[in-house]
């Protein structure tokens, strides 16, 4: 029988790191002598950089630009993650540790790079905590595809099922309901009327208002 298991969101659930994005896609921007569109950082934030330069900024629909400005932009985001520091969401450490305590397998599901997990990772200690990591290269689509989760829950060696996805965004709760999983959404990124109408098993406000107990309640 298969265990349950956590995959989480990244940025958004385990670190608060909306700030240091946000001032990334200035920088950026500010380097190419490119505008921001009105209320950008909202619409795009928890989507691949591939989405967000043509379709959410339209900046450019080619595909070498999109690439070549999508990387410039994480390595503005790691930068000012080393010097200012990555910081993490409320309850995420503690949350972590009751549930390796408790023996589940957690993931993480991440848009994010990979390369910008592990600065945080590194800054954090977080490397015993997670058995398997799937980021933005991993992927052919993003959420809300729910082909992150579903690599996820494939190297976790558990069924989507038995699997619970923590989310701060819609599209991110419509790929794991989409991929068959249990989902909690987190109000730190969108108010809780942005998750109503997908009707998530839990909304929290973080982590820390949640025990590990409360969450396996939702499986029958």
């Amino acid at each position: 029988m298969d265990k349950i298991a956590f995959i989480f969101d990244w940025d958004g659930v385990i670190v608060d790191s909306s700030d240091l994005h946000r001032r990334s896609w200035e920088e950026l921007a500010n380097e190419l002598g490119k505008v921001l569109p009105p209320n950008h950082f909202h619409l795009g934030f928890g989507k691949r950089n591939e989405t967000i330069i043509p379709e959410i900024l339209n900046w450019s629909n080619d595909e070498k630009l999109i690439e070549q400005w999508g990387k410039r932009k994480e390595e503005i985001y790691r930068k000012l993650g080393q010097s200012d520091g990555i910081q993490m969401q409320k309850g995420a450490f503690q949350f972590l540790q009751s549930a390796n305590a408790t023996g589940l397998a957690c993931a993480i599901g991440t848009s994010t790079e990979k390369k910008n997990v592990f600065l945080a990772i590194e800054q954090h200690g977080l490397g015993a905590f997670f058995k398997a990591i799937v980021s933005s290269e991993d992927v052919k689509h993003g959420k809300p595809d729910p082909e992150v989760f579903l690599k996820a829950s494939k190297l976790l060696k558990t069924s989507p099922t038995k699997c619970v996805v923590i989310e701060d965004s819609a599209h991110g709760i419509e790929a794991a309901k989409t991929g068959g999983m249990r989902t909690v959404a987190l109000t730190t990124s969108h108010p809780e009327e942005t998750f109503r109408p997908l009707e998530p098993d839990l909304i929290l406000s973080d982590l820390g208002s949640v025990s590990i107990e409360n969450i396996l309640n939702i499986f029958p």
